[in-house]
């Protein structure tokens, strides 16, 4: 009789069971890095919307429709960016529990035609962020109970990262006048990452990307940058440059880069993963502002 490995008479004696990670989808990139960041090696993780995709005019596919259906935890941001979600929600039969990431954040809001709408950018602040990644830790845990203690320490580990670059960007700003610290950008995605580093954006469209400026707002805005001197425009990854860089052209103001306030980039690119971009967009901002 052949003596069995050592390897072999293991197997035997107790069977391996290897359990399947857990199969997320989120609703755009940032949400999807979080919970990458969180879930490691115990999730697989699809974003609805891809690397420089705009989460306001996004059109969800039948493959979409199917990856919802076989979801075990779907997270989405709320605040209304996703107008699409419920239809695609009805449209998979999914049945399980949606995590709202921006659960239990003070919500800012703005006036928009007339109307008192709410900002859904609130990731654009790590003070912000630090809330969406304890909600998302807590629904991983909830889910999949037995890897709780490793989203745990991934949670905590992850939320210590946050904290520390919230700490830079505050002590960055600080070394700015704060008449330097105005930004000409595409659309108000960076409403909360304004408020909390001091920092004013000027954006010719409205919270959403599908928003039109009228003739009278543009040229508002054209005579604004001119009297406070704005040097440099910002372009978004995710929307048309085209109406920025027209306003831009015509207050005197040059291109400063590219932001990623919405939509990470790909692999390649330089802001492949939130903190990532958020360390990139500052640095971008930094820049022109101390020239």
């Amino acid at each position: 009789m052949k003596r069995l490995s050592l390897t072999t008479a293991l197997l035997f004696a107790s069977p391996l069971t290897f359990a399947a990670p857990l199969q997320v989808v989120t609703s755009f990139t940032v949400l999807a890095d979080m919970a990458k960041q969180i879930g490691g090696p115990d999730v697989e993780i699809k974003s609805l919307v891809g690397p420089n995709g705009d989460p306001h005019s996004f059109e969800p596919t039948a493959q979409d429709s199917r990856a919802l259906a076989q979801a075990q935890m779907v997270v989405v941001n709320g605040l209304g960016l996703e107008g699409w979600m419920d239809r695609l929600v009805t449209a998979s039969g999914f049945h399980g529990q949606i995590t709202v990431a921006s659960q239990g954040i003070t919500q800012d809001t703005m006036q928009e035609d007339g109307k008192t709408v709410v900002d859904p950018h609130a990731w654009n602040s790590l003070a912000k962020g630090e809330v969406y990644a304890k909600n998302i830790m807590q629904a991983l845990e909830k889910a999949d109970p037995a890897h709780a203690q490793q989203y745990a320490q991934r949670g905590t580990d992850y939320l210590e990262k946050m904290k520390k670059l919230d700490k830079w960007a505050i002590e960055q700003y600080q070394t700015i006048p704060e008449a330097k610290r105005i930004v000409l950008t595409s659309h108000d995605a960076f409403g909360y990452y304004g408020k909390r580093y001091g920092v004013t954006f000027n954006a010719p469209l409205g919270l959403s990307t599908e928003s039109e400026a009228s003739a009278q707002q543009v040229g508002a805005l054209i005579t604004e940058l001119k009297q406070r001197h704005i040097k440099h425009y910002f372009t978004e990854n995710q929307t048309d440059p085209r109406l920025v860089t027209q306003i831009a052209q015509a207050s005197g103001a040059t291109p400063g880069g590219e932001l990623y306030p919405e939509a990470l980039s790909t692999q390649q690119g330089p802001a492949a993963s939130y903190l990532l971009a958020f360390q990139y967009n500052t640095q971008q901002l930094l820049a022109s502002m101390r020239e």
